[in-house]
């Protein structure tokens, strides 16, 4: 049968549990606290102690109704809300954890933790890897982009928020549903200090990740403050399965419930209460308090995702509060700006922090897209603010909770100065740009629009102030960022058509090359041979292609090993024709030199990725990589193209890291442990799975999961060239490199160019590059006076510079001459030939 889809399963699973409340919540529990079971016009069924007929939704019961009578008797701030929350929690048994990042390294289908159970998926889930405990809770900082441009103008919506987990992960013999009710309710009674008749609780059903179960949600006065599921089955093809392992996942809004604690104005005066300060010092600007204070209840009308017709709904609002439009627009919008700025600077501060980078692809759009819309309320209303100083603020602000992001501000700082310009050097250009459309009378409609933003950075802001000028109307949709943010939500995936072989019969292989990179003969026993090419053994030292390492070659007896697979923990041999059969006993040998090459390449893969990191900063992780024998690549995450003397460091960096000769540490850990020890960043261009991980660490320097060949120490690398770094796409660089034998072959054909170079060029090997950068100086002038007419000064087409150079002189000229390395002599021969043509005419 079909799976159904998530919105399906908790459908159909909340029809169930319905029919059957003793079976899937927790009422005996409820009952004996004086709650009783109700069901509200919404078709909702509810549980209070009060005799009303509506549930706590607040569009049922009436919007949030707790700014001037809070129900809350105990008053807490932002951070004090984890503090009493941890706290409590230990007594009932929950031991309190340190939030993941929220770049989601360890989740193959996320980019970024969007929950906090994600923290524990896939892995622990499924019951393949131990959790950290089996009771637990976490403030994890979040990311969710959906609701972008509602944040500061509802006053409770947010990109980035922490989520307070309360999870449990245990056999069903274990599972304790009251127990855990027990200690939420507590939570609101005791901690919140609600009384029972503010508490409202519905029953709901949740489904997501292939597993679920029913779920409670706790309402006080129309706000929802946490809602707490149990997984209790999983969803196969043959219908639903009961889990082995049950799964409490209960998430508390850490802001929404200091705000709701607080009775303030806004979500974000309870979040970060230092920060607005400093905002509305920094921009003199403060809004009429008696219209804000009528507002605030009715914030929740403009919501983008829930009305048709913003301009209708801004003017009920100013007919309910007794003002004009414009009057209520002229103190609300500012406002919103506001809170936005401080709102979207956070999420920024830990996405940047954890390794996130703005782009134009996948989620780092959606960053890209929080800058850009803060730069645009600063320039709108003319405000004076720094960025940094705002992210920095933020820091401070969450130092108690989450200390760590005091570190490597430079690096958040770099990323947030570089944004800038790009978004300042597309202004002017944009201008032109819109105002060549509105003279053509171009149709702008929402189409384009999106196209202008998506493509160049446009805002629908910038085109509408300059329609204007012309008299003009242009109409922004209501919740034009959130369309922006669809649109890169989805990352590419590529689906690889693999042959799948059975193998399931037969035992799984142990592989000899993880203990010694340097064995290269084993004697095996063949499992399995199938299509009379691939060959499985019992063990073997063929490493097969992976993890961007290319496969090993060599014999298996005296036929060839071409080509080496992996299937699941099965290595399979392609031995063309080959005659051996089920139960054979084989010699296996590698080509040594081979493997020493790509285990080369496969160790300076690790070194460079170390050494970005230490000249670039943190924000450095591998994205991809490729060893072969001739030369190694490595994707990094940057913001920028790398500069000449960048590149110069990280080689230099990574030189001093072979020459310390440092022993490499080799082994297999728990998942967990692993994690727990090293940190998320030990996944570096993917997720291995399985419930143990093999761990590369060069102490002191790198530690990575890898199940590739490895040196044992740093010094086998031996010499580690750069030959070129690409920009591949927006926040990822190349870095081209070789390493050992590859590096010096390469730096002989690297002297045999500018040896070559010099003599064209008439000057020493050390000159090159200042004479290529006259040559091409020269060049230029020369077209562009030729182009016009011009004669030519004689000077042009002599070369006279004599400055030395030091560092990579190759990589200089290549950059000066703007090609790669190999096409130096062709780009300097061109120049030439073109000057001695123009000399000639």
């Amino acid at each position: 049968m079909p799976l159904l889809t998530d919105k399906q399963q908790k459908k159909e699973f909340k029809a169930v549990a319905s029919k059957d409340p003793e079976r899937y919540y927790p009422t005996t529990f409820l009952k004996k606290e004086g709650f009783s079971r109700k069901q509200c016009k919404c078709g909702t069924f509810f549980w209070s102690t009060t005799t009303s007929k509506v549930c706590g939704d607040p569009g049922c019961s009436g919007g949030f109704r707790f700014y001037d009578d809070n129900p809350a008797k105990n008053k807490m701030g932002y951070i004090q809300v984890w503090n009493r929350f941890a706290k409590l929690f230990e007594k009932f048994g929950y031991t309190p954890i340190k939030r993941y990042p929220v770049v989601a390294r360890w989740n193959p289908g996320l980019e970024y933790t969007i929950a906090s159970i994600v923290c524990f998926q896939p892995w622990v889930i499924t019951g393949e890897v131990e959790p950290p405990s089996k009771h637990l809770t976490i403030p994890q900082f979040c990311l969710r982009f959906g609701d972008i441009d509602n944040v500061g103008i509802t006053g409770s919506h947010m990109t980035g928020f922490v989520m307070i987990g309360q999870h449990s992960f245990v056999p069903a013999k274990e599972f304790d549903q009251e127990h855990a009710f027990s200690a939420l309710y507590t939570w609101f009674t005791k901690e919140l200090g609600l009384p029972k008749k503010e508490i409202t609780i519905h029953e709901d059903a949740w489904a997501g990740g292939g597993s679920y179960g029913p779920c409670m949600e706790f309402f006080s006065r129309g706000v929802e403050l946490a809602n707490q599921v149990y997984h209790l089955f999983e969803q196969t093809a043959q219908g639903p399965r009961e889990l082995k392992l049950k799964v409490l996942d209960m998430g508390l809004g850490m802001e929404r419930n200091a705000w709701f604690s607080q009775g303030t104005s806004t979500m974000y005066d309870a979040t970060f209460p230092t920060v607005m300060e400093k905002l509305r010092n920094t921009t003199g600007f403060t809004a009429d308090e008696k219209i804000m204070k009528k507002f605030v209840p009715l914030a929740g009308y403009l919501n983008v995702d829930e009305i048709d017709d913003i301009e209708t709904a801004w003017k009920k609002i100013a007919k309910e509060i007794n003002v004009e439009v414009e009057t209520l627009k002229k103190n609300v919008l500012p406002s919103a700006a506001l809170y936005s700025i401080a709102e979207h600077s956070r999420t920024l501060l830990v996405a940047l922090h954890d390794g996130a980078l703005p782009s134009n692809v996948g989620g780092g759009y959606n960053l890209r897209l929080l800058i850009r819309r803060m730069l645009g309320f600063i320039e709108q209303y003319n405000w004076n603010m720094d960025l940094k100083a705002i992210a920095d603020w933020h820091a401070e602000y969450l130092k108690p909770l989450f200390p760590e992001l005091t570190e490597h501000l430079d690096d958040v700082h770099n990323i947030l100065d570089v944004e800038k310009a790009k978004f300042l050097a597309t202004r002017q250009k944009s201008r032109q740009t819109v105002e060549r459309l509105l003279r053509d009378d171009k149709k702008i409609d929402e189409a384009l629009l999106l196209q202008l933003y998506d493509s160049q950075g446009i805002s629908p802001e910038l085109i509408k102030e300059e329609a204007e000028k012309l008299g003009k109307k242009i109409m922004i949709p209501d919740n034009f960022y959130g369309r922006v943010s669809a649109l890169h939500e989805k990352k590419e995936q590529i689906h690889e058509e693999k042959k799948e072989f059975p193998l399931q019969d037969i035992a799984e292989t142990d592989s000899l090359y993880f203990s010694n990179y340097l064995l290269d003969t084993c004697k095996a026993k063949v499992l399995k041979v199938l299509e009379g090419k691939y060959v499985v053994l019992d063990k073997t030292v063929f490493y097969p292609t992976g993890g961007g390492q290319l496969h090993d070659i060599g014999t298996m007896n005296d036929e060839n090993v071409v080509e080496v697979l992996k299937q699941g923990m099965y290595i399979i041999h392609v031995v063309p024709n080959t005659k051996l059969k089920k139960n054979d006993h084989v010699v296996c040998k590698i080509d040594l030199a081979r493997r020493k090459q790509l285990a080369q390449h496969h160790t300076a893969t690790h070194i460079i990725n170390a050494a970005a990191k230490r000249v670039l900063g943190n924000h450095i992780n591998q994205a991809g990589a490729k060893k072969t024998v001739e030369k190694a690549h490595i994707d990094i995450t940057h913001y920028e193209s790398l500069k000449p003397e960048e590149l110069e460091k990280i080689e230099k960096e990574a030189n001093k890291i072979v020459k310390e000769a440092i022993t490499m540490h080799k082994k297999f850990m728990p998942r967990t442990e692993a994690e727990q020890k090293y940190g998320m960043g030990i996944y570096q261009g993917g997720v291995a799975p399985g419930k143990t991980l093999r761990i590369v660490e060069i102490p002191e320097v790198d530690v990575e999961c890898c199940g590739g060949t490895h040196l044992d120490n740093t010094r086998e690398a031996e010499l580690i060239k750069i030959e070129k770094a690409t920009k591949i796409q927006d926040g990822i660089v190349r870095i081209t490199f070789t390493a050992g034998k590859a590096a010096r072959a390469s730096g002989t054909e690297e002297h045999h160019i500018l040896e070559e170079a010099a003599q064209i060029l008439h000057c020493e090997v050390t000159e090159v590059p200042a004479r290529a950068e006259e040559l091409f100086t020269k060049w230029k002038k020369a077209k562009k006076e030729a182009s016009k007419g011009n004669l030519l000064d004689k000077e042009l087409f002599v070369l006279t510079k004599k400055e030395k150079c030091e560092g990579d002189a190759l990589t200089k000229t290549a950059t000066i001459l703007k090609t790669q390395p190999e096409h130096i002599i062709r780009t300097i021969e061109r120049f030439m030939k073109e000057l001695n043509e123009m000399k000639k005419r």
